[in-house]
This record gives C-alpha cells, sequence and structure tokens, in this order.
C-alpha cells in the first residue's frame, strides 16, 4: 500500500509538535485526520493541506472518541500526541486536580484513542501507533512530580502494547522529546505566566523545535514496515538530561 492511500490521524494537532507532524505526514503523502479541541485552528490548518480533514476532539471524552473511531473509513497511523503539564509545583504542595488532568489528557487520552482505533489498524494490516511521551517519561526532576507520572504511565502503556500486540500487524512507537521549545508550553504550565515560561529557555542556545520532533516522528512512522522504533528519545545538544542543560547565560 502507498503512503498517498493511508490515514494518519494525529491528536493535539492544533497547535506546537501536534501542527507540525500533521504538516510533516502530508509532506509524506499520508492522508491526515486532525484532532483537538480547538476546532477552528485545525481547520485552518486542515485548509492548508491536500486531503486533510480536521475533527473537533477531547481525548478525554471517551463517547466522543468512539463516535470519531466509528466516523473514520480507515485509519492506518495514530499519533498520539495531545498531551500537556499543568503546574510546577513540589510534591507537598501540588494540585490534585491538576494531577488527574494530567493523567486524563496524557494517559486516558491515549488509552482512548488506542483502543477505539485498534481495531482498524489492526484491519489496516501494517498500521503504526506512536505515543509522544516525553524525557520526563524516563527520569524525574523537581518539581515535575505530576507530569513526570503521567508520562511514565504513557510511557509504559505503550511498552506493554507493544508486548500485547507482538505477533500483529501493528507497530508501537515510542517517542520522548526533551526540551522543546513551541508558543504554548511552558506557557500553559505556569498558567499563562510567560515570564516564567521564557526562563525555562532562558541561555539555552537552540532547544529543539516541533519541527524537529515531527521530523523525527514522520521519520519513524516512514520505516519499513518490519522496523520498529521501540523508544527514541531525542533532545537538543544543549540538554544532557532532565536535570542539566547548559546555559549561555
Amino acid at each position: 500500500m502507498t503512503a498517498e492511500a493511508r490515514t494518519a490521524v494525529v491528536t493535539g494537532a492544533s497547535s506546537g509538535i501536534g501542527a507540525a507532524t500533521a504538516r510533516a505526514l502530508a509532506a509524506a503523502g499520508y492522508r491526515v485526520v486532525l484532532t483537538a479541541r480547538r476546532k477552528d485552528r485545525i481547520e485552518a490548518l486542515a485548509a492548508e493541506l491536500p486531503g486533510a480533514r480536521a475533527h473537533a476532539l477531547d481525548v478525554t471524552d471517551r463517547a466522543a472518541v468512539d463516535a470519531f473511531a466509528s466516523s473514520l473509513d480507515r485509519c492506518d497511523v495514530l499519533v498520539n500526541n495531545a498531551g500537556g503539564a499543568f503546574g510546577a509545583e513540589p510534591v507537598a504542595t501540588g494540585d490534585p486536580a491538576d494531577w488527574r488532568a494530567m493523567y486524563e489528557v496524557n494517559v486516558l487520552g491515549v488509552l482512548h484513542m488506542t483502543q477505539a482505533l485498534l481495531p482498524s489498524l489492526t484491519a489496516s494490516g501494517d498500521g503504526t501507533v506512536v505515543v509522544l511521551s516525553s524525557t520526563a517519561g524516563h527520569g524525574t526532576y523537581e518539581g515535575g512530580g505530576g507530569y513526570v507520572a503521567a508520562k511514565h504511565g504513557a510511557h509504559v502503556l505503550a511498552e506493554t502494547l507493544r508486548l500485547e500486540l507482538c505477533g500483529e500487524p501493528v507497530r508501537v512507537i515510542e517517542v520522548a522529546p526533551g526540551m522543546v521549545k513551541t508558543d504554548e508550553f511552558a506557557t500553559t504550565r505556569f498558567r499563562g505566566d510567560t515570564t516564567k515560561a521564557a526562563k525555562v529557555y532562558e541561555g539555552v542556545d537552540q532547544p529543539l523545535s516541533a519541527e524537529d520532533v515531527a521530523d523525527t516522528v514522520t521519520w519513524a512512522i516512514t520505516r519499513p514496515a518490519h522496523v520498529n522504533v521501540d523508544l527514541l528519545v531525542v533532545r537538543p545538544r544543549a540538554q544532557a538530561s532532565n536535570t542539566k542543560v547548559h546555559r549561555t547565560t
């Protein structure tokens, strides 16, 4: 089957890595289905991409996810990108509501989408599930407890699913980005405080861009069907770990 005939669903496609991944997959010849809560944004992006369609969707709403899945005629690739971090308080003072929200979107959102689309992915004869986790899913850092816990959950979901699907025609790929500078991630985490958000990247020479991660995701998806990129960790050169970052200032 050629890439031109294949359908890729991208969640969280209204901005950042999701939007960049949708563009990259469309450029690679995929028919892209963009999902996100912000309908206006994904409709504007879909209008730019040949053969693309937009579907407003909250991945934490299981009934809406099931309805979306039933509306598709096929699904060959699922990119579970929707996620986010809310707050950076220590465990001692973290808001349980923030932790719950992060778990729901970063873990249950992936679960809902994967369960709903897995029959179509399997029926395609060559399906691919991508989980956009984070280096937070592989190492802890202070102030990151809720997000780290959620991304560890996403990592374990991907790892377990790969074991359970062994022998089926579906690959499970996890891409774990490190420091990525986008318009919204840090600002959302710090509840709209742009000063705090800017300090995350202060003095860092070339943090990753959304396009860098999208290029990595697209590369992994477009490997031959028998090649499964189990886990790909991608960081900027200036970041050696979650807690060691070279800053010029």
